[in-house]
């Protein structure tokens, strides 16, 4: 921990999340914990809102994930950085699950197990297959509230200007600085893209998306795939 107390900060990336933004600040409001919600530019009055619920530092960026988090880590105080979607929240004591991770020097990161916070076997399936990608293929994605000591992003330049799966760079990047801790404490995050798209939908999406990135597809194409929605 820093002579400032902080051991952790807690980037949160925001565009138009009003109405979400308060199960992430909630979750995250613990000592020894500094929140960052780095907006960009929403309109719906999402950093009026960070501020109101009391976090810590409320900036903003360009759009785009990659920037955002580039833009917090290099706000945080602490030695720890943990990303956090709007959209989510971490299991009562997550911090010292962190910390306890930590503490062997041969971790360089880690990430939650996901969960949503919706019914559904659907959804139950989904999860049980992240699980399997996480435990077999040491893969977690972003809405899995993804940490890492601070001195790897700093020894990496920060967050590269990606367009899509500035995520899994990530993971990469803790797993050339030491071992990743995959954590059994839950990040419970929203099921709303599942709900709108379709589930199978949304998992087709997802994992072609993925294969792209595995076969080095170019970032700018697989991202514009991607984000046009599908059709109703």
């Amino acid at each position: 921990m820093r002579a400032d107390g902080v051991a952790i900060s807690v980037v949160i990336p925001t565009l138009n999340e009003q109405t979400q933004i308060e199960r992430a600040l909630a979750c995250t409001r613990l000592p020894g914990v500094e929140r960052i919600v780095v907006d960009a530019n929403s309109s719906d009055g999402t950093s009026q809102t960070a501020r109101f619920l009391h976090a810590e530092k409320v900036i903003q960026a360009l759009p785009g994930r990659s920037h955002q988090m580039d833009a917090g880590y290099r706000e945080a105080s602490g030695p720890v950085v943990l990303f956090l979607h709007a959209d989510t929240r971490l299991d009562p004591g997550w911090n010292e699950a962190v910390l306890a991770a930590l503490a062997d020097p041969g971790v360089a990161g880690g990430a939650f197990r996901l969960r949503f916070d919706a019914p559904g076997r659907a959804l139950r399936l989904i999860e049980l297959g992240v699980d399997l990608r996480c435990r077999l293929g040491g893969l977690p994605y972003g809405d899995q509230a993804l940490f890492v000591r601070k001195r790897l992003l700093d020894q990496a330049g920060g967050i590269a200007p990606v367009p899509i799966f500035e995520d899994l760079d990530l993971v990469r990047l803790i797993k050339g600085g030491g071992r990743l801790a995959l954590l059994s404490a839950c990040a419970w995050t929203s099921a709303r893209r599942y709900t709108r798209n379709g589930v199978l939908r949304q998992w087709l999406r997802n994992n072609t998306a993925l294969a792209g990135y595995l076969l080095n597809v170019e970032r700018d194409r697989v991202a514009r795939w991607y984000r046009r929605r599908p059709a109703a």
